[in-house]
């Protein structure tokens, strides 16, 4: 053993001195980013053999999953043209069974021996009227290993093919994982005692023993609660410290001024919702406070969270701040923008929109406005946070659909000013679990009730057999004065073959279903000026049907649009087929979604049930949550927060709804973690979160 590894708390030795590891194989275990005997540690299994029962292979049936060991009697490869398998023949004294493999079939072939004692972990299948396994967990074993290795639960770490290549199969992983932890004589903990007893949590020492080790379910259980507590403790801290920062910013309260806001509020032709008014007195609240706010507003499709920005804007423009808005496309921008516009011009309140279209004359003229104070509130995208921007004198930012922008985007706008109110917004509902992750550092509010007003949609599912009538249907909703809305979703993510089969489409609708209708194409390809031209026939209703890729998704509110087409609906995500159903409905006339699809898969049709079943954005958000995962519920915007090794969005719920708790609890009594119990995680948040948190919070 080397003199490094003697030391009783080096975790921070390099890979390359544990027995078993070298230059070599360290080389390949720095791909993945494991320098350290604290690395390695922290490199999960990704799932356990239960081999805690070993069945013989004359008893086993189909269907079961099983333990096995016996010995290879043969190995064979067989190479095809579209790629090769493995076979092996293996036996006790009860019976054989046939192995199979086409994943790494070169490698497994060259590592597989006949007279090989194998340790063996599958789901049985038949084959000719003979057990089968395909695919099977296997580890090569010693006559002396049987009881050591079949008798316990064993882990099963993710491997690459460059691992594999080094000779790092599972079962020498394991072996250098077991070196690795007898050279730690113990692993200090970030959390004390009081801390562990408080959380109902077990020590570190022994949950990273347990996580490649475990004694038994129960200890394997405890040590994963552990691990993934720590995973979400930190993030959770992260968010707290950042939100007691921006709670030590002080600026000017904004008075709650009644002027512009009883003018609008008298204007509206319907009664605001009880969760509306609950959000705007939280906003008044806020504004009044001597910390600057810091909002989300979270609302289900069609539940009227622009209303609110507009109320909420009407307070700061009576009180001589500037507002911006910012929104993730031109479309979505100049929809607000007309939004707000109707409201405020009346009254005297100059609105002005700033997008990237502009031509250089208008953009001067706006920019000099904005510099100026001339223009009250500002609508835009992306143009809105440029060096060229300057505000007189901004006091509330708006970010709508926050969940398109990175953190970083929200602070370049917020940096226009000292300490401006923000309220981000979105009608994307979130889970609950991913709100209080990516966005816990906020206040938050829920508009989860619709106008009173808002018709139900009704939400039918159609395969593409029925197109036809389909087709007729949305004839009849139009002879009665409706207009309609068929959309055609990205295909093998290829722009082009979108904007094709949209295009192919609009031509046969046309000029062979409706040649005696109105008919318009839609498409994120149009330069502004046609597409702004089309957007207003439709909403002025020229247009009878409207031929779209998911560029209408959010920015069309049109309240005469009744029926909304939706093809290939099986490539949508749940979230996603729900905004573009809230295309409809906006207005009094009885509304439609049909969800079309020619799969035949019972899954994808369960799955679109969900849709057809319920209304709720905030249940049909969870379930596709559990379906996509985070990564492609939120995409690559969210991507400066830390990547999990061991917790899950999705289920750990109730671990992280305790860990922010607890984080929160801790910096509201200690912001800076200088207490000494503290220490040892303020050690932990700086090593490992503090570049983060000085990334992503307004200084």
């Amino acid at each position: 053993m080397s003199e490094a590894l003697q030391n009783s708390n080096s975790l921070d030795t390099p890979i390359q001195f544990i027995k078993g590891v070298g230059p070599k194989r360290a080389k390949v275990l720095e791909s993945l980013n494991i320098f350290t005997i604290k690395d390695l540690l922290y490199y999960f299994p990704r799932k356990y053999l239960d081999r805690t029962s070993l069945s013989t292979i004359g008893s086993i049936n189909e269907g079961e999953e099983v333990n096995l060991v016996g010995r290879v009697k043969s190995v064979n490869l067989r190479r095809m043209k579209k790629g090769n398998f493995v076979t092996a023949n293996v036996a006790d004294h009860t019976g054989s069974i046939r192995l199979m493999w086409f994943n790494a079939a070169d490698y497994i072939h060259q590592s597989l021996k006949v007279g090989d004692l194998l340790a063996m972990h599958g789901k049985v299948a038949a084959y000719k009227g003979s057990p089968q396994i395909v695919h099977p967990e296997y580890d090569k074993l010693n006559a002396n290993e049987i009881s050591l290795t079949t008798g316990f639960i064993i882990p099963v770490y993710p491997l690459t093919e460059d691992l594999k290549k080094s000779g790092l199969d599972n079962r020498n992983l394991r072996k250098i994982i077991y070196l690795a932890l007898e050279s730690v004589e113990n692993i200090d903990d970030h959390l004390n005692q009081d801390l562990r007893n408080k959380f109902e949590v077990e020590d570190l020492n022994t949950s990273l023993r347990n996580i490649h080790y475990p004694k038994n379910f129960e200890s394997l259980d405890k040590s994963i609660y552990r691990l993934k507590y720590d995973e979400h403790f930190f993030l959770q801290l992260l968010l707290a410290k950042r939100k007691s920062s921006i709670k030590e910013n002080k600026h000017d309260s904004i008075k709650f001024k009644t002027n512009t806001y009883n003018k609008i509020l008298k204007n509206l032709d319907f009664e605001l919702t009880g969760s509306q008014q609950l959000s705007l007195r939280e906003i008044v609240d806020d504004f009044l406070s001597e910390n600057p706010m810091n909002r989300m507003i979270q609302g289900d499709v069609g539940c009227g969270k622009t209303i609110v920005s507009i109320l909420a804007s009407s307070i700061v423009v009576d009180n001589n701040y500037q507002v911006a808005i910012m929104a993730p496309t031109d479309l979505l921008s100049k929809q607000l923008y007309r939004n707000f516009k109707s409201h405020f011009e009346s009254i005297g309140i100059k609105c002005n929109l700033l997008v990237g279209s502009l031509k250089q004359k208008e953009k001067i003229k706006v920019l000099d406005d904005i510099k100026s104070g001339l223009s009250n509130i500002v609508i835009g995208t992306h143009a809105l946070f440029q060096k060229d921007v300057k505000f007189d004198n901004l006091g509330f930012v708006v970010i709508d659909e926050q969940h398109r922008f990175g953190v970083n985007q929200r602070q370049m706008l917020l940096s226009k000013s000292t300490n401006p109110n923000l309220m981000a917004m979105t009608a994307t509902p979130i889970p609950r679990t991913l709100a209080i992750t990516y966005n816990g550092d906020m206040d938050l509010s829920i508009i989860d009730e619709l106008p009173k007003n808002r018709p139900e949609i009704h939400t039918s599912f159609i395969e593409n057999d029925n197109l036809s009538t389909a087709f007729n249907f949305i004839r009849e909703k139009v002879e009665v004065g409706g207009q309609t809305i068929i959309v055609y979703p990205l295909i093998n993510e290829s722009e082009k073959q979108d904007l094709s089969a949209a295009v192919e489409s609009f031509e046969y609708l046309r000029d062979n279903i409706f040649p005696d209708l109105n008919v318009g194409l839609m498409h994120g390809k149009l330069d502004e000026d046609s597409k702004n031209s089309e957007m207003q026939k439709f909403m002025e209703g020229e247009i009878d049907v409207l031929i779209s890729t998911t560029v209408v998704e959010v920015g069309i509110d049109n309240p005469n649009a009744n029926v909304i087409l939706i093809n290939n609906s099986e490539r949508f995500g749940l979230s996603q087929l729900h905004q573009l159903r809230g295309r409809v409905g906006r207005g009094t006339l009885e509304s439609y979604c049909l969800l079309c699809s020619d799969s035949e898969s019972p899954k994808t049709k369960d799955r679109l049930n969900i849709i057809v079943n319920s209304r709720n954005g905030f249940d049909i958000a969870d379930e596709d949550l559990k379906l996509r995962g985070p990564g492609e519920f939120f995409g690559e915007k969210q991507s400066g927060f830390v990547k999990f090794k061991i917790a899950d969005l999705i289920t750990d719920g109730p671990i992280i709804r305790d860990a922010r708790m607890n984080a929160f609890e801790i910096i509201k009594n200690d912001a800076n973690l200088t207490q000494n119990n503290h220490s040892m995680i303020k050690q932990k948040f700086d090593d490992e979160y503090l570049e983060l948190f000085l990334k992503t919070t307004v200084n």
